[in-house]
């Protein structure tokens, strides 16, 4: 007998993509998650377009959502924790197994470049808080206060009432409708250059108004990132405990490495959370977004409204909807 879950996921299934199974060998790919991706790809597109690393790429196009655009949950312009402060969370993986990552990082505008930093200059794979921000200073970057007039305004409103409850598609969620395109969350690259190689790169500021010292699952090696040159990459969105529960990248990662499609991969991850927490599933919203070793790229979450873009040599500026285990209420 199919249960009401497994005939979820079933339509998940038939909702897949199928111009993800098209990749020429030796071609060039990068994709991220969310509306802005789009200009996140662009920056990376800089280096993969002259046949450049994916590395390279990867840490560009995170450096352009820290830098240069304006959002409530990614960067310069994140909304604070509930005590006032921005900290900002990165990690960045090579498909060589190198990996590096900060957490609970303040004052320092490019947390993916101190994550590479720790990567190449250092024996440890994550430094988090003021220890990361006082290696930070050392490696030569600016200190700057970065949180923002308007979300500052936006802290102090909320300090009104306090209350603090996540909100499923909260990364997409504004002043409007649910799905509004104007606020977003993490944004996660992946990236395939000319030679074959996989690299991925993940940048918040992390859920608005969370207690003093959390964390997700972006600067976490296996649960917001996780790259393998002889399998794939992976990357999330969303609610990151759920990734952290889970080891939901490399999760998916493992899933390609089996022979499971990108698509199938991110499915089969997130039949899993629905597995074990079903009732929580329907309330939190699991974004996954995965390439493989060829190419060939594929995405799934828990709920609609997950979207993500895509940069190669045919289109610059893709845009896709990703299906989702339960249907759009």
């Amino acid at each position: 007998m199919l249960t009401r879950r497994k005939t979820l996921i079933g339509a998940a299934a038939l909702a897949a993509p199928v111009w993800a199974l098209a990749q020429q060998r030796g071609a060039a790919r990068v994709v991220s998650t969310w509306d802005f991706g789009v200009g996140a790809n662009q920056a990376a597109w800089k280096v993969l377009g002259s046949r450049g690393a994916a590395l390279d790429a990867v840490e560009q196009g995170a450096r352009w959502a820290e830098g240069e655009l304006c959002n409530a949950t990614v960067g310069r312009c994140g909304y604070p924790d509930r005590e006032g402060y921005l900290t900002l969370d990165a990690s960045i993986m090579d498909g060589d197994g190198r990996c590096g990552s900060v957490a609970a990082l303040e004052d320092i505008r490019h947390p993916i470049s101190v994550a590479r930093r720790v990567m190449e200059k250092t024996p440890h794979v994550m430094l988090v808080g003021a220890g990361a921000q006082q290696f930070a200073l050392e490696q030569g970057f600016a200190r700057e206060a970065l949180l923002t007039d308007a979300a500052r305004k936006a802290w102090r409103e909320w300090k009104l009432e306090s209350r603090y409850q996540p909100k499923m598609n909260v990364e997409r969620l504004s002043t409007s409708r649910p799905g509004d395109s104007a606020n977003h969350d993490t944004l996660g690259l992946l990236a395939i250059d000319s030679q074959g190689r996989l690299a991925g790169a993940c940048t918040t500021s992390g859920m608005a108004w969370k207690l003093r010292g959390r964390v997700g699952d972006s600067p976490i090696i296996g649960a917001g990132l996780y790259v393998d040159n002889e399998a794939g990459a992976a990357t999330a969105s969303g609610v990151g405990e759920e990734m952290i529960r889970n080891a939901a990248s490399f999760l998916v990662v493992e899933m390609m490495r089996q022979g499971k499609s990108p698509h199938e991969a991110c499915l089969a991850a997130l039949e899993r959370i629905v597995h074990k927490r079903e009732a929580a599933s329907k309330q939190l919203q699991v974004c996954l977004l995965a390439m493989n070793k060829h190419g060939e790229v594929g995405a799934c979450a828990l709920h609609h409204g997950f979207t993500y873009a895509l940069c190669d040599h045919d289109q610059d500026r893709r845009l896709l909807e990703a299906p989702s285990v339960y249907p759009k209420s």
